[in-house]
Order: structure tokens, then sequence, then C-alpha cells
């Protein structure tokens, strides 16, 4: 094969065996495909190649691809399949900065499922800041907004407030969103598509309506994508997850992935420490003396029983 039909690009889109590459910051699609040896380099996932992963192709005479390198991740979300006990499914690789989109109302996103994600993001190299959506419905709930927002700047995460509806700090996101590849995930009905729309009009993402009997988001996207945005950057979009399960965590080393509980583990009496019955513990004498939050140490107890349900 002549050197000059060998190139390499981003994964953009990813359809079943199918997958859209581009050079970015250059927008020019070329749909491809996997030769069969490439799939069985990562077992362990349900998908060995990624959105975001950087890859080599060889270009066909018919302006398709085949791909035919991988190169390693800096960086990646990962999470336990949904249907398969034993697999994983990565979200995206390569990743600038992964917004938590969360809501606290229509719905309620789970504390334990924003601490998987964060803990996830922590572990893998992913920077994050948590976007708290849908501001313009919370006028009759400030303190449990303000609450939220003191849980996380306590462990140490940025939230930004967010309103699609009255404009809310969109230009602030859209500044940030510049030169950057940028994951927006959360739990279905926190308003991803439409928090994308608002970035850029012309996407024109799907959208719909929460469920009114569950109080649930119903799925709008179905593949993850990277999207260009017009005032610069690129969104990668994802469907909404409806469980985080931990991957490749050992119970020892869970709490290291917690950033208020990593600035005092060294002072504790034993190393490794599980933070639970061992003594002279100073994570626990920062949740009793209230530097780090009862809530945060609660999902980190959960994580450690659910272990063997989620890893």
């Amino acid at each position: 094969m002549d050197k000059e039909t060998i190139k390499q690009a981003r994964v953009v889109k990813h359809t079943g065996s199918h997958y859209l590459v581009s050079d970015l910051p250059e927008w020019k699609l070329t749909k491809c495909i996997v030769r069969g040896k490439l799939r069985l380099t990562d077992s362990r996932t349900t998908n060995p190649i990624a959105v975001g992963d950087m890859v080599d192709y060889e270009l066909q005479s018919d302006g398709t691809g085949i791909i035919t390198k991988i190169y390693p991740r800096h960086n990646y979300i990962i999470r336990k399949s949904a249907n398969l006990s034993k697999e994983s499914h990565i979200i995206a690789a390569n990743i600038d900065m992964a917004y938590l989109i969360v809501t606290l109302i229509c719905p309620k996103t789970p504390l334990p499922f924003i601490d998987r994600f964060l803990v996830t993001c922590e572990a893998y190299s992913v920077p994050v800041k948590i976007i708290l959506n849908k501001c313009d419905l919370y006028e009759e709930i400030k303190e449990s907004v303000e609450s939220f927002k003191d849980l996380y700047k306590s462990a140490g995460y940025t939230t930004i407030e967010v309103s699609c509806t009255t404009g809310q700090n969109i230009e602030i996101l859209k500044e940030e969103c510049k030169g950057k590849i940028t994951l927006f995930a959360g739990i279905s009905g926190v308003g991803k598509s439409t928090l994308i729309n608002t970035l850029d009009s012309s996407l024109n993402l799907k959208t719909r309506e929460i469920s009114e009997y569950h109080l649930q988001g119903k799925h709008t996207t179905t593949f993850y994508e990277i999207l260009p945005l017009r005032s610069g950057g690129f969104v990668i979009d994802s469907p909404g997850i409806k469980g985080f399960g931990l991957i490749e965590m050992k119970p020892e080393e869970l709490s290291h992935y917690f950033p208020e509980m990593l600035r005092v583990l060294d002072n504790c009496r034993f190393a490794p420490c599980t933070h639970t019955h061992e003594p002279d513990c100073a994570v626990k004498k920062a949740v009793d003396e209230g530097i780090i939050a009862p809530e945060r140490y609660i999902s980190y107890l959960g994580m450690l029983e659910e272990g063997s349900k989620y890893r």
C-alpha cells in the first residue's frame, strides 16, 4: 500500500461496525471499517475502538477507509457494560474536558451516579466539571442548590449553573469549549441535547420531553458522536446513562480518586487503609470534623460494598 494512502485521523462517530473519522480540527469525514484482527486488541471492552481514538486508515479507491492501527489513549472514560456482566464500554477517549450534566429536579440526578462518574474521571485522568442544568426551575429549592454546590466545592470540583431557557452562563460554556474536545454526559433527561443545541442551533439534535409518569428522560441520542461547534471546539454527544459501574479499581485504591480523601489519607496510621474500621484513620477523622462531606463518604462506602457488583 502506498504511504500516501495511509492517513491519520480521529474517530468522530461509531455506529455498529462502521466509523466516521476526521483529521481534527479539519472537518472532512471519511467512512471506515475495521479489519477483523483489530477487534481483538481489547477483549475486555464492547468497543475496542471508541469515539475520540486516534487511528491510521488506508484510503481506498472509492474514498472509504480501512482502519489499520489504533494509537494509545492518553485518557478515557470507561464503565461496566449495561448488559454484559464481565465486559465494559469506553464512552470516549482523548478528552480535553468532561462535563457531567446534572439536574436537581425533572429528573433528579442520584448522588451515587455523580460520584461514580467523578471517580472514573479521576482514575483515568480526565479533567471534569459539573454543569448544574435547568437552573431556571430551581427558584423554590435555592437551599438545595447551594448545598449541592458546597458539597462538590468542598470535594474540589467546579460547578457551573446553566439554563438554556434564560441563557445563564451559556456564553461562558461556549468560551470554555473553544479549541477543545469536550464530553457532555449524564443520565437521560438532564438536557444534554438541548444544551448542545443552545451552544450551536445549527446542530439541531433531537430532544424529547420528560416522561411524566417516571419523571425520567427518554433516550434521544443513540450513538456517541463528536460534533463541531460553530463557536469553536468539538463536543461529544452521548446517550443517557442509566447506571455507572466502576471498572478495574482495587478497594485499597478507591479513596485515591476522591480528591478530598487524597489530601488527608497519608496521615492514616495504616497503609493501605480502607477508611472503614482501622484505628487512627485520617479520613474518618476528617468526616467527623466536617472536612469531608458525609454524603461523599457514604458514596465511597457504597462503592466498596458494591465492588463485587460493579467490578
